[in-house]
């Protein structure tokens, strides 16, 4: 039996009220629609449960998922019953060949969450709905991936809301699983993975920058799998989109080399739809985008098609007016789901999980017949590391091995794992040899060579970040992708929620200071490192050495759930005697100790290309001076406030004199040391040494700073401030996602 056909199922809520005594508006609009009473009745249920959430909640965006209601349908049904058949598993949401979804217009997240409700996922309970928008539910006010205590919210692939980004992150999800299905399936079993991805996006979305970078690149790519819902309901926050977006969409995506089609209508049927999508799903060369025409808050009558349903309650009074208008509702109800309703949804839901035990099925036979490939799939998607992955990294000898950039230190170190980890795919926004990331070997990602792990995502820095977070969102891959460390405040957008969604993307960032010289002050970074160290989850790590930047490597890749930021020098570093691996996987370390016993008389400490200066300082305080002193590399200030206190004041006692040096903003640095020599200014077109001189990083002037640090605590009567010797206080309260 399907829905498609059937008007009528046996159940004491199969012929609501409404249907025995029809009101003017519902019996016009049963009229008018052509399909199953069945099939209007299931997305009046989704439009008014979403009006009810909204209502409840008194905040949120009902108009959208109103209007796109029978998208999410169509998309929630299978084939059988007139749906695009979409593969999914509420029974075992991490299935590997699941249809991938991404809601990019996230405000209308009331929509994804009433049809993981009506499929059976556990995270989004009928009490869940009921709890939207509340502190610590499932139901948060945009999607988030992390909100469960399972760690992934079930259904939910992606952080979305910031628009732009959810488009942009199925590019990265498409790209996945082409990669992947190149990679892994074989001529007997050709669909091991073999997914799609859909999207439904809105106005705004295609609006933001990165969406058109992301697309770009998608259309190039020839992503056939990718499959795009265009909410074309006409309207912005601010009014109707003729205020500021009158462009020609289908053309902008045609250009793109995308295969563009138009619905001009699913409020009154679903038939042309279902022909858009079926087109869309047998185009295998390009990705595909549905214009679909929506009428947003549809069905109420004082806020439908207008920007007054977009993002507030439609009050009380207008959802019982909803309820009243549209067939199969019942006015005196609240988060009402009629029986029919829901064992139709039960059944799509079964019918999509069977698709995943026939994989199951054939999974097994796959994995008889090419073990070691399934092995591998398995490692990849359970996020192991090979054993060894680690022993090949570089371990600087000093007196034998030469200074370089540690930017060379990263393509080394980047090129020692690469080897043993194929999910380590990434590039560079057209800047390869710059950020020194290709990987040996390897051979490009492209439209006819999908097994290829360079991907070339051009200049495109932000949908670069954005690619990234899909890819890792698809499970399987550990992405990386570099640029100028300047530049990332092209990306910063997605890089946020690579941090925010728990994504251990990989940012390879070079050029990190004033000292990559010539180019100026549009490409010094001077705040770029304190804006990136003030975002939670992410480890920012400048290495002064190959062996702390082996270490990044390593903390990168065993921070499955932390993005980290490797930041790297253009110009050679010297070597340091005592670096260490080890130590600079703590965050911060000796390394150099001051002469003689006892305590030393000054703190020097710095990061990446300040070190070995402050170590030549060092020297020159103790045979000029004899001011004993300790210089410390903290090549990353997170990790080191995940130490016990005990190291901490080992390494910085706090109540010694201390001055930070490092090539960027002096702001951070206050909480480790009672002096800065950093960057107040932008920096200038020249020499590297040049600059150094002129902006105060040269050994000399480090020790000369030192040396008036001292000199002005013994004036001072010799009292110097305990930095330790204050509270720290955790303002969170009660248990968080």
């Amino acid at each position: 039996m399907t829905y498609s056909t059937e008007k009528k199922m046996q159940s004491d809520d199969s012929e609501p009220p409404a249907k025995r005594s029809h009101t003017d508006f519902q019996s016009a609009q049963l009229a008018a629609y052509k399909g199953s009473d069945l099939e209007l009745k299931c997305i009046n249920a989704i439009r008014v449960l979403a009006a009810d959430m909204v209502e409840k909640a008194n905040s949120g965006h009902p108009g959208a998922p109103m209007g796109c209601a029978p998208m999410a349908h169509a998309l929630w049904s299978s084939v059988a019953s007139g749906g695009v058949g979409r593969a999914h598993s509420a029974s075992n949401p991490e299935w590997w060949n699941r249809d991938r979804f991404v809601l990019s217009n996230g405000h209308a997240c009331a929509l994804q969450y009433i049809m993981l409700h009506l499929s059976g996922y556990e995270d989004c309970s009928m009490e869940q709905l009921k709890l939207f928008r509340q502190v610590g539910s499932n139901t948060p006010g945009h999607p988030e991936n992390f909100c469960t205590k399972v760690h992934y919210l079930a259904g939910v692939e992606v952080c979305t809301g910031p628009l732009g980004q959810g488009i942009s992150n199925a590019v990265g999800l498409a790209i996945a699983a082409k990669h992947l299905g190149a990679t892994y399936n074989t001529p007997d079993f050709p669909n091991i993975i073999s997914n799609k991805t859909y999207v439904i996006c809105g106005d705004g979305c295609l609006q933001e920058g990165v969406s058109g970078e992301a697309c770009s690149l998608a259309g190039h790519l020839g992503l056939g799998d990718l499959i795009v819902l265009y909410d074309d309901n006409k309207i912005t926050i601010d009014g109707s989109t003729d205020l500021a977006f009158t462009e020609d969409v289908n053309k902008r995506f045609e250009a793109y080399g995308w295969h563009v089609q138009t619905v001009g209508d699913v409020a009154n049927g679903l038939d042309d739809l279902r022909q858009a999508v079926e087109a869309a799903k047998n185009v295998k060369d390009k990705p595909s985008l549905i214009k679909v025409r929506t009428v947003i808050g549809y069905g109420s009558p004082s806020k439908q098609g207008s920007e007054s349903s977009h993002g507030a309650p439609l009050g009380s009074s207008e959802v019982v007016a909803v309820k009243s208008r549209l067939y199969g509702m019942d006015p005196d109800k609240s988060f009402h789901i009629p029986d029919d309703v829901a064992a139709y949804y039960k059944q799509q839901a079964a019918e999509a999980d069977g698709q995943r035990v026939a994989w199951d099925a054939e999974y097994i036979k796959y994995k008889q017949a090419h073990p070691d490939k399934a092995a591998e799939l398995e490692r990849r998607f359970y996020r192991e590391l090979p054993e060894g992955v680690f022993d090949d990294l570089p371990t600087f000898v000093f007196g034998k091995d030469k200074a370089n950039a540690t930017r060379k230190f990263s393509e080394a170190c980047l090129n020692a794992v690469a080897s043993k980890l194929p999910e380590l795919m990434g590039g560079s926004a057209d800047l390869t040899g710059s950020n020194c990331c290709q990987i040996k070997g390897a051979t490009d990602f492209q439209r006819d060579t999908p097994e290829g792990t360079t991907i070339r995502f051009g200049v495109r820095e932000h949908a670069m970040a954005a690619i990234c977070n899909g890819m890792f969102a698809y499970g399987a891959f550990r992405p990386f992708c570099a640029t100028f460390l300047q530049f990332a405040g092209y990306a910063l957008g997605a890089m946020r929620l690579s941090a925010l969604s728990k994504f251990g993307v990989i940012y390879i960032m070079t050029h990190d200071s004033i000292g990559l010289g010539e180019d100026g002050p549009t490409h010094q970074p001077v705040e770029m490192l304190e804006s990136l160290r003030a975002m939670p989850n992410i480890n920012v790590f400048r290495a002064a050495d190959a062996n702390e930047m082996a270490a990044a490597y390593q903390i990168a890749l065993l921070s499955v759930h932390t993005p980290t930021v490797i930041c790297c020098t253009r110009a050679n570093v010297s070597p340091l005697e005592h670096s260490s691996r080890a130590n600079a996987m703590k965050g911060a370390y000796t390394v150099v100790e001051a002469e003689g016993e006892g305590t030393p008389d000054l703190v020097l400490v710095a990061t990446g290309s300040e070190v070995w200066r402050c170590v030549d300082a060092a020297k020159a305080l103790q045979s000029d001076h004899s001011i004993r002193t300790r210089v410390v590399s903290m090549p990353c200030q997170e990790l080191f406030l995940q130490q016990d206190e005990e190291y901490r004041k080992s390494v910085l006692p706090g109540n010694i004199p201390t001055l930070s040096v490092e090539a960027s903003s002096e702001h951070g640095w206050h909480r480790f040391a009672h002096a800065q020599i950093g960057l107040t200014r932008f920096g200038m077109s020249g020499p590297l040494e040049e600059l150094y001189v002129k902006f105060g990083f040269s050994a000399d002037n480090v020790a000369r700073k030192g040396k008036e640090l001292v000199d002005f605590y013994k004036q001072h009567g010799g009292h110097v401030p305990d930095l330790n010797a204050r509270p720290t206080f955790i303002n969170f309260q009660g248990k968080c996602h």
